[in-house]
């Protein structure tokens, strides 16, 4: 088990540094000269080149990413040129917002998605399943955006249940702002709970069809026993990789969401800093977004063993 950990962490340290190689090579292919943009049109070439001196940007491209790598290993991703605050501490405050709606959506989703598939599998081609499968089609055929539009007009402008625009940190007022984030929140259980729901569904069939579980039915196991200790733990990886993806999909930016409720993310940071042509804070955010995606598949890796004890041992 602890073998198995150690081999995953120690995949992850070239994986980020090929992360971060892609990150910068990207941006430093986006057209434009950023020193320009900041100076604006009037700068002389003199106040350009000295821009240029102060910022590194004179430098060897290798240089320039071996300075920029150094500095980024200590929590120093440089400077937004729109507000002048730090990147990192600004990212972090945005995906706080991002993470706090991310996580509890998933969370129900899977509480929700994974019963239901083991039902439908269970009950494969009977009225129950039929039932499960469209409902959760038709919630994976829904764009979020649309969804979210309709749950803001019925609970926020004819009902008056909900408020329609704005933010309120939970730091400050817990209640007001639970208020705030219910409608994405449900928006992206509804919306995740279908991909889930097909995923826990055909992983469980596969696990339905094996000897093992004819044996236990053939040994006179209840059928519910049969379900929560042979077939669930076994079904469950390939829903929890998917979980995995939705997460690092999710914790790097529901920028189209966080448009529709005008909500403070990360997904609206990095949209922001687009238009700005806010470089700093673009890279800062890539970089971020990665490293989320190379966290969370780690995370999901180390959890394997937990359903499936053979795993710790390949």
């Amino acid at each position: 088990m602890l073998a198995y950990l150690l081999r995953r962490i120690a995949m992850t340290i070239p994986t980020l540094l090929l992360v971060s190689i892609a990150v910068f090579t990207l941006m430093r292919l986006i057209p434009g000269d950023p020193v320009q943009l900041m100076l604006g049109e009037g700068a002389d070439p003199a106040q350009l080149e000295l821009a240029r001196q102060q910022m590194g940007l004179d430098q060897p491209l290798v240089t320039q990413y071996v300075v920029w790598l150094r500095h980024a290993l200590t929590g120093d991703l440089g400077v937004s040129t729109t507000n002048g605050l730090a990147v990192l501490p600004l990212i972090w405050e945005r995906f706080h917002v991002s993470a706090v709606i991310v996580l509890t959506a998933v969370a129900l989703a899977s509480l929700i998605a994974v019963p239901a598939g083991l039902v439908a599998a269970w009950r494969k081609d009977r009225s129950t399943d039929l039932a499960i499968i469209g409902a959760a089609t038709l919630m994976l055929s829904v764009p979020s955006f649309w969804l979210g539009l309709l749950l803001l007009m019925f609970f926020g402008q004819y009902l008056h249940w909900l408020p329609v625009v704005g933010y309120v940190p939970m730091s400050e007022d817990f209640s007001q702002g639970l208020l705030y984030v219910i409608l994405p929140i449900v928006t992206l259980v509804l919306v995740e709970t279908g991909v889930l729901t097909r995923m826990s569904r055909a992983s469980t069939i596969e696990v339905l069809r094996l000897e093992y579980v004819t044996h236990a039915r053939a040994k006179g196991v209840p059928e519910s026993q049969v379900l929560r200790r042979h077939v669930l733990p076994n079904a469950f990886n390939p829903t929890l990789t998917m979980i995995g993806l939705i997460l690092g999909h999710l914790l790097s930016g529901i920028a189209v969401l966080e448009t529709v409720f005008t909500l403070p993310g990360l997904g609206r940071l990095m949209i922001d800093s687009i238009f700005a042509r806010d470089y700093p804070v673009l890279q800062g955010c890539l970089l971020f977004t990665a490293c989320i995606y190379v966290v969370i598949n780690l995370i999901v890796d180390m959890c394997y063993p937990l359903f499936d004890p053979r795993v710790s041992v390949q």
